[in-house]
Parts: structure tokens; sequence; C-alpha cells
């Protein structure tokens, strides 16, 4: 028979798209299901920036554009890192690609191999322990917990560094967590990076979500010259399947991940970048109702899960999920998140799925209308009690 190549052995997957695929079977089997599995904000892409994309098509914007993005919306993207980061960044340092997600893929693939530590936030984005182990390093986990807001020490991160770190990944704020690292955190976070020679990943993917909250990124305290900061258009403008990202990198970087962008999708969409363009300097009118609505969901799930027995659930600082506490009813995660899914039709995710730290909880999108999280709610308290609580 005629063999798979072994690496595909470590690479792993998105638990939330096989819940989404199993529910989206038993909703064609003629089940209800409400869906707090999938990451995607619910509301429509605002429609000054569904026009400007509409536009750039009908102005024959179909056809290749440069490897690392239009002039245009590199010179905005630099803008707004620049202004919202208290940085200095040049648009030539600035790449596009489909998403955020290739720049994590490429910057791991770039400076990482076989013999180097990643150090990675779990639980965390489940992509990040993939791909490092794609590329042949070895991931160490940086546990985030919830006696510290859902985030970790400086003395944490430093006592996991060695010789052998090639990265650190950050995240904030966070999934699946919602947690941030505070100005001061990050801070105490640049200081320990500034004594070891490693590369710096920041996702900072949801830095417009945040509740009553300042983001801070570590680019900001003199490590921008190696450091890959992601950012991207899915979630504060409702545009997942636009898929468009960016990222500002050292200068190192800028040609070899030209290179892998080159070698994988060519370049990204010429309209779409467009859009992007309409995006970043267009109203935020419907951006900034969209978190209100945010706010209140999550105010509603926060309460509702702390009125079940055996569920307790701090409060999220940013992004839109919540990351409850399940110990208390005496099942495991994946039992629990399975049973929600066959018994009571809510799809949700086991902690389990963001890595090992995450046993004990599961996590929930509110990115969905508070009717359906009240149904949701209702049916978590009615499956649970029949449920011993612990």
């Amino acid at each position: 028979m005629t063999r798979l190549a072994s690496s595909l052995d470590r690479l792993g997957t998105e638990t939330a798209f096989e819940v989404l695929a199993r529910a989206k079977a038993l909703e064609a089997q003629g089940r209800q299901v409400i869906h707090l599995e999938i990451g995607e904000p619910d509301f429509a892409t605002p429609g000054h920036i569904v026009e400007a994309g509409m536009r750039a098509l009908r102005d024959g914007h179909t056809h290749y554009c440069p490897a690392p993005g239009l002039p245009e919306l590199r010179e905005v993207c630099a803008e707004h890192l620049s202004r919202t980061r208290g940085i200095s960044v040049e648009p030539s340092s600035v790449l596009v690609a489909p998403g955020a997600k290739p720049f994590l893929y490429f910057g791991v693939l770039a400076t990482c191999e076989a013999g180097d530590e990643v150090i990675y936030p779990n639980p965390g984005f489940p992509i990040y322990e993939s791909v490092i182990r794609y590329a042949g390093a070895t991931p160490v986990p940086l546990p985030i917990t919830e006696d510290r807001g859902f985030a970790f020490s400086a003395a944490d991160l430093a006592e996991r560094l060695t010789p052998r770190t090639r990265m650190v990944i950050l995240n904030s704020p966070a999934n699946p967590t919602g947690g941030i690292l505070d100005p001061q955190l990050t801070a105490e976070i640049a200081a320990v990076l500034q004594g070891h020679d490693c590369w710096i990943l920041t996702d900072e993917v949801y830095s417009e979500m945040l509740y009553d909250a300042a983001h801070a990124s570590v680019a900001a305290h003199g490590l921008l010259e190696r450091t890959i900061l992601l950012d991207g258009f899915s979630k504060t403008f409702a545009m997942t399947g636009w898929r468009l990202g960016y990222a500002a990198l050292p200068r190192p970087l800028i040609e070899p991940i030209t290179r892998l962008i080159i070698n994988s999708v060519s370049c990204t969409a010429p309209a779409v970048q467009l859009a992007g363009v309409a995006a970043l300097t267009g109203p935020r009118v419907e951006v900034d109702a969209m978190l209100r609505q945010f706010r209140i969901r999550r105010d509603a799930v926060v309460a509702g899960l702390n009125a079940i027995p055996g569920i307790t659930c701090v409060i999220p600082r940013g992004a839109f999920y919540v990351f409850p506490n399940i110990t208390g009813t005496g099942l495991s995660a994946r039992d629990l998140a399975d049973r929600l899914l066959e018994e009571a039709g809510v799809a949700v995710l086991a902690g389990t799925a963001f890595g090992a730290h995450g046993e004990g909880y599961l996590r929930l999108s509110y990115a969905n209308s508070l009717e359906n999280i009240e149904q949701a709610l209702a049916a978590i308290e009615g499956l649970l009690s029949g449920v011993a609580v612990a």
C-alpha cells in the first residue's frame, strides 16, 4: 500500500471543527443543537467592509498580487499596530496572509527544528502544540491556571527557559480561557525574555475584544526585533470566512516567510485585502456594538453557569469564551462535553481539547444569541440535575 509521510503523525487538529461536524450530523438527523463550540462571531461583517470587497471585485482586483500583500494594506496595518501597541512598525515589516494562522505555522517552521524547545500556553490554542511537533521541536507547556486569573507568572516562564528554548508563544486575550496578560505581567515577562536569546511569537488576534482592561504587548518592551506579532480581521470584524491576517515580523524573517507564502498560497486575494483596508480605516459603529453585545452575553453566561451546582466560572476579561470549572460535577471534561452534545443538544468543547492542563474545564463560546445561551444553560442544568454533585 502506498504510504503516507510519517510527519503527519505529529500534526494535530482543532477539536472545535470535529465537534462542529458531529453537531451538524445530529442536526441532519433532525436533532436541535445549540452551538457554543465554534469560535467565530455570529454577527455579519460590517456593511462598509462587504461593499469595499464587492467594489474591488467589480473593479477587476481578481488577479495575482504581491506575495507580501498589497502596499496599501501593509501601510494601514503598520499604522494600526504602531498606534495600538505603542511601537514603531514599518510597512515593509508587515506581511499579509489568508488568516493569522499561517504566521503561526510559518513562524515556527522558519525558526524551529529537532532539538529546539518551544514554550507555549496550556490550555491554549491547539495549533500551537500541533505546529511545534510538526516542526520536530519539543513542546514545553506553560500552565495557565485559574488561581492566577487564567494567566501565569514571570517566574513560571523563567523556570522553563533553557539554552534549547528557541521560541516562546504568548496569547492575550487568550483562547480558550478569556484570560489576559495585564500590563504589569507583560512587563515582567518582557524583563525575563530580555535576558534570553529566543524568538517570541505573540498572538494578539483578540486584542480589540477586551472588557474593562487595557491591551499590552510584549513587543512594546524593546523586543520588537525578535517578536512575531500576529493580528487579523476574523474576530474583531466578524470576517472569519474572508481569511485575512497579518503580522509584523523581525527583519531576518521577512524574506523566509515570504518564501513560505509563495510556496504555499502564492498571495492573499487582493479584493479581500482591500476589504481589510476598509475595515481598519472605516467606521467602528458595528464593531463597538458587537463588543457591547458580547459583554451582555458574557455576564449572562457567567451568572448562569455559577448558578448550576457543580460548576464555577470566573469572569473572562477578553475574547468571547468562558472556561468554567466542572470538577464539582464528578465528570471528566470529555465525558461531560460528550453528554452535553448527545443528551442535551449543547455543543461545547472539553478543556482537554486545548491541552492536558484543560482537564476539569469546558470551553463555551458565547458568540451566539442571548436566547440560545439561556436555552443552553437550562439544558446544562437539566442534564446535571441527574448527576450526583461531588
